[in-house]
Formats: structure tokens, C-alpha cells, sequence
């Protein structure tokens, strides 16, 4: 029998989201602050931080891309940084798609864009996206650290990234939401490491 949704479904789910970023503060809050480091260094060194993914996790790519060239919060003042999502050129994706297939519109913006000890953000909730292993590959090839978003097992790509968090879930849903906390937190990791701005 159909449950209906009312007041207490919604409750229910605000809580399980919550748990689940409990639970990330529990088991990956050193591997969070590790990943942010390397992206420290690299906006020290002014390398091009790339994103990519599918879906949710392409909308995620620009919103973190969005906080990192323009601003994370409205109260600091501090130089661009350079970082591109690579989801978003229509022209890009459907030349890609059509003349060398779906699974490498992302490689190929790697390989155009991508030089040693830039970074690849590379997020998929499965890990086992392949256009996303593609650009993870491609990336490698040419020397640019590879960071993963990841959740459940980690799934193939895993083991293709220099570090990685893995979202201790297996709901997409939970896992895109705290995607999205660990993006905000490297950027505030950033602005404070780099540009000395701590919370007001």
C-alpha cells in the first residue's frame, strides 16, 4: 500500500539527508580537507581547475565553477580563479557526441583545455560514468591531477583518481546533496588558505 506524502515524509527526508552528511563528517571529513589542499596549491600556482559530470552532476560542475571564478561568499573580495565546467558548450557536446560518441565529450575538452598539474574535478554519484572515466583518463595521460566526487563503492573510477571522496550513501539523491556541501567547503578552503578570509 501506498504511503502519502505529507508533512512527515518530508521530515523524514530532511532527516535522512542530514544523516548522511553526518555521517560524511564522520568518515570523510580528512579525505574532504586533503582534496581541498590540492586544489589550494593548485589556484596558488594559477592552474585551470576542470569539472565534469552527467545530469545533476553536471549542474553541480557549474555551480562550483560559478563560485570559484566569480565569488563564494558576498562578503570577500579576492582575484578570479580560474576553473571551467566543462558541461556546458552545447556546440562542444553535441560536435563530441556526434563525431566521436557520448562517452567522450568530456576527453576531449581535457586534452584541448588540460596541462600538467591542472586539476580535474571529476564527479559521477556511481562512479562508473563513462565519459567521466574517459576525461579521468585522459586526464592522467597528460600529467592533471584527477579529484573525485564519488559515492556508494566509488565504482570504476575510483582507482583512476590521485584522491577521491566517496559519499558514504548509496542514494543519489543524498549523494548529490552533499556533492554539493564539499564543493562549498573547498571553496571556503580555499579563500581561506590562499587569501587569508575566515569566516565573518
Amino acid at each position: 500500500m501506498h504511503n502519502p506524502f505529507d508533512a512527515s515524509r518530508v521530515a523524514q527526508l530532511i532527516s535522512d539527508s542530514a544523516q548522511a552528511k553526518q555521517l560524511l563528517a564522520q568518515q570523510c571529513s580528512h579525505e574532504i580537507f586533503s582534496c581541498g589542499e590540492i586544489l589550494v596549491e593548485a589556484v596558488r600556482a594559477s592552474r585551470l581547475i576542470m569539472l565534469c559530470g552527467n545530469g545533476g552532476s553536471a549542474a553541480d560542475c557549474q555551480h562550483i565553477a560559478a563560485e570559484l571564478v566569480i565569488r563564494f561568499r558576498s562578503s570577500v573580495e579576492r582575484r578570479a580563479i580560474a576553473a571551467i565546467a566543462l558541461t556546458t558548450d552545447t556546440s562542444m557536446l553535441t560536435a563530441g557526441g556526434n563525431d566521436y560518441g557520448f562517452d567522450h565529450v568530456f576527453s576531449r575538452q581535457v586534452e584541448a583545455y588540460g596541462k600538467p598539474k591542472d586539476v580535474l574535478i571529476a564527479i559521477t554519484t556511481s562512479g562508473n560514468s563513462a565519459n567521466v572515466i574517459n576525461a579521468s583518463q585522459a586526464a592522467k595521460a597528460h600529467g592533471i591531477t584527477v579529484i573525485g566526487l564519488l559515492g556508494g563503492s566509488g565504482g570504476a573510477i575510483k582507482d583512476l583518481c590521485d584522491a577521491s571522496v566517496v559519499v558514504p550513501s548509496s542514494t543519489t539523491a543524498r549523494i548529490q546533496e552533499s556533492h554539493i556541501l564539499i564543493g562549498h567547503i573547498w571553496c571556503e578552503q580555499i579563500e581561506d588558505r590562499i587569501f587569508g578570509v575566515s569566516p565573518m
